[in-house]
């Protein structure tokens, strides 16, 4: 008797395609606390564009300078660097949340500086940078606090949509903060932008109070100081997968990171208003927030070593054809395509180290990621700033993009183990 045919599956539901690509809200079903962190960090995230933006804006005024506005990065990885070696000594050896409150207070006190100079009137630039430096050092406390609570507030098989939802509010708060602050210092002054970022951090802070404690797992055996710091270290040297993902964002963002330009290519290659600073840095966040919103599709994603490579090239890619575009509306698409690229990027970057991280260590080696996420973007401006100061700010933009291209590749030869990187996948 011949077999009954086989009946060919059915074309796979539109509903159910949407669902694959469309981003996972469950983190925010399952997790009071994770939907608390979440929220605070939306806010804070918009208020930070503000200072951004107001930054670069009033630094520009006060200098005409383009070294002189990379500068601030210097500032920041100041901070960044000391904060560093003092956060990581603790980071895993006290509660959590006592310490997400007490990195809201160190960002306050920097902001308070900044807004009480500008009051006065013009203050010297280095008490910006101060400024600057003490928000850095307060960061490496609150971003790798709040990334080492993740696992344990959604579980590792959440971590990536987790991530894609931290990246949600990033880009989010980039789209439209940056955009927004243009329009709040064009229309009234530069210290409502500090003022209204200081207000954010209370959001954050009062998430902060509202959290359950979190003690860190096997305190007894967790090392404090100096000794801390180099477990954290150590680990790192170990483990060359981690380090490959370190030093290739540092590539993407060293050679190219071109919003320390933004104000001058405003003026001089596009002919617009300080409002316009506002469109080139809300570019990025556009294609990053569609990157975001469309990532279910990561989670079925097992090469993320090689992802990562390819995003990387991208994003290079993206900001040479910025760099070569003449017309306002056509230069914003790269950028766009860039900030897409960049959030693919992230999600995998983070949650390799995620994934790969024993709890104990979480705290200090999400210090030692942010270090690099975050200082990254800083050298990049006092790159993009030096390289348009010797040349001219097209010269810096596209030059950096090539230079990205070429960095992603050499690290994807040198580090055969980042190529090969398959994550423990589960459907």
């Amino acid at each position: 008797m011949r077999p009954p045919a086989e009946t060919p599956d059915p074309p796979p539901a539109r509903g159910s395609r949407l669902r694959r690509i469309a981003i996972d809200l469950t983190p925010l079903r399952v997790s009071r606390d994770f939907r608390l962190v979440w929220t605070g960090l939306l806010v804070s995230s918009v208020g930070s564009q503000f200072t951004l933006v107001a930054v670069f804006v009033q630094v520009t005024r006060l200098t005409d300078s383009t070294a002189a506005v990379g500068a601030t990065g210097v500032a920041w990885i100041a901070g960044l660097v000391i904060g560093s070696i003092a956060g990581g000594s603790i980071l895993d050896a006290r509660d959590r949340r006592s310490l997400l409150a007490l990195a809201q207070l160190g960002m306050a006190a920097g902001l308070v500086i900044l807004l009480v100079g500008t009051i006065h009137g013009h203050p010297p630039v280095w008490t910006i940078y101060g400024g600057l430096a003490l928000m850095a050092g307060a960061s490496t406390i609150d971003s790798p606090t709040r990334a080492a609570m993740t696992p344990r507030l959604v579980g590792n098989d959440l971590i990536p949509a987790a991530q894609a939802l931290n990246q949600v509010v990033w880009n989010s708060a980039g789209l439209f903060g940056p955009a927004l602050a243009g329009i709040v210092i064009q229309r009234f002054d530069i210290r409502w932008a500090y003022a209204i970022d200081l207000i954010s951090v209370g959001a954050m802070l009062a998430a902060a109070l509202a959290l359950r404690p979190m003690p860190p797992e096997d305190a007894e055996g967790s090392e404090t100081g100096l000794r801390a710091i180099r477990e954290g270290f150590r680990y790192v040297r170990r483990s060359r997968l981690l380090q490959s993902t370190f030093v290739i964002d540092l590539v993407a963002m060293i050679f190219g990171m071109p919003r320390a330009l933004f104000t001058f290519l405003a003026v001089e290659r596009f002919h617009r208003d300080v409002a316009t600073v506002g469109l080139l840095f809300a570019a990025p966040a556009i294609g990053a927030l569609l990157g975001a919103l469309t990532s279910g599709w990561t989670r079925h994603v097992r090469r993320q070593g090689n992802a990562v490579i390819v995003a990387v090239i991208a994003w290079g890619v993206a900001i040479a054809m910025f760099g070569i575009a003449r017309d306002l509306w056509v230069a914003l698409v790269p950028l766009a395509v860039a900030g897409w690229a960049d959030v693919i990027s992230a999600i995998f970057r983070s949650t390799i180290l995620q994934v790969s991280v024993p709890d104990r260590l979480r705290g200090r080696l999400s210090g030692i990621h942010i270090l690099v996420v975050t200082g990254g973007p800083r050298l990049g401006d006092l790159e993009a700033g030096l390289v348009a100061q010797a040349f001219s700010p097209t010269v810096s933009v596209i030059s950096g993009g090539l230079a990205c291209i070429v960095g992603a590749g050499v690290v994807a030869l040198a580090c055969p183990g980042m190529r090969r990187y398959r994550a423990d996948h589960r459907s």
